[in-house]
């Protein structure tokens, strides 16, 4: 198989990261097609989508009239803004879309207000990237993650249930978060501290393995699926440490693990996907190559192997 010519084949969110990280093609051609998320294919759906208050779905986490008797939905103004920032979507795109949600969305969680977040750790992560990639004020959460980290340099979600170990789905949205707010505003020196403490936790452990007796943490590490959302595994987490321009050595367990996923044709395969309602399909069934995954495991891979 042609690679390259198979990935190049794709909805524009995805043709022009390829173009840029893979095939090496000039800035005008790449983004010329990044320009085209706001009028083609998956961006523009998603846009569509969009309510006239700044909201998606009519919530900020779960849809309006949500009652918890289905699986999580991926419909609401969190997830849709998730998606067209992680797709590279020009966030002038997206103009008075902050003023809106500060005005007009609050968090199911104790009617909070949007952008000052709640208490779930990887709400607060991305929150904190939606918020810098708008331009919204979101300083505040950058120091409520200073502030919440668990005495092994990680965060959990459940912390308030009392949780005092850090999990690995938590740290690892609350370091995209930072990583994003840190690449925008250049950070604070605790918010720089404490991305440096959760990316050490994960750095400990391989970014699979238990600290306490070297396991993995579960067959989950290795089960790769797109979109990442919540979820965490190598190629998340390996993904993570492209962005940040850090390739540890403590990480090459996990990459040999990416690396023997791929298929002998070169393409990653979809390994699992989650239920629950999706304004459309962004990649393929389980089972299937898919185009997303190669993108992220051979842009890893390169780096890794160049470094």
């Amino acid at each position: 198989m042609d690679l390259l010519a198979w990935l190049r084949d794709s909805d524009p969110a995805l043709r022009w990261q390829v173009e840029r990280d893979l095939a090496g093609e000039p800035p005008e051609v790449w983004e010329a097609t990044r320009a085209r998320i706001a009028s083609e294919g998956f961006g523009a759906r998603l846009l569509s989508a969009q309510d006239p208050d700044g909201r998606w779905a009519g919530g900020a986490y779960f849809p309006a009239g949500f009652t918890g008797d289905e699986p999580q939905p991926w419909t609401a103004t969190t997830w849709s803004l998730n998606a067209l920032r992680e797709w590279g979507l020009d966030a002038a795109v997206l103009r008075g879309t902050a003023e809106l949600l500060a005005r007009n969305c609050r968090w199911e969680y104790d009617d909070l207000p949007y952008w000052g977040g709640e208490v779930d750790c990887c709400i607060n992560g991305w929150t904190l990237a939606n918020g810098v990639w708008l331009g919204a004020d979101v300083e505040g959460i950058a120091d409520w993650f200073a502030g919440h980290r668990l005495p092994d340099g990680g965060w959990n979600c459940a912390w308030v249930e009392g949780a005092t170990r850090s999990s690995v789905h938590s740290t690892l949205n609350a370091l995209k978060g930072l990583l994003a707010y840190e690449t925008v505003t250049g950070g604070t020196p605790a918010s720089r501290a404490a991305r440096h403490s959760g990316e050490e936790y994960l750095l400990e452990r391989g970014l699979f393995r238990r600290r306490s007796t070297g396991t993995p943490i579960g067959p989950w590490v290795t089960e790769f699926g797109y979109p990442f959302r919540w979820r965490y595994d190598v190629l998340n987490a390996a993904a993570y440490f492209h962005d940040a321009g850090r390739p540890d050595e403590r990480m090459a367990e996990a990459i040999a693990l990416i690396r023997e996923a791929r298929q002998p044709d070169g393409s990653w395969l979809q390994q699992r996907t989650d239920a629950g309602r999706v304004w459309f399909a962004v990649d393929v069934p389980a089972g299937q190559p898919s185009k997303w995954l190669t993108l992220f495991a051979t842009r890893i891979l390169n780096w890794w192997d160049a470094r």
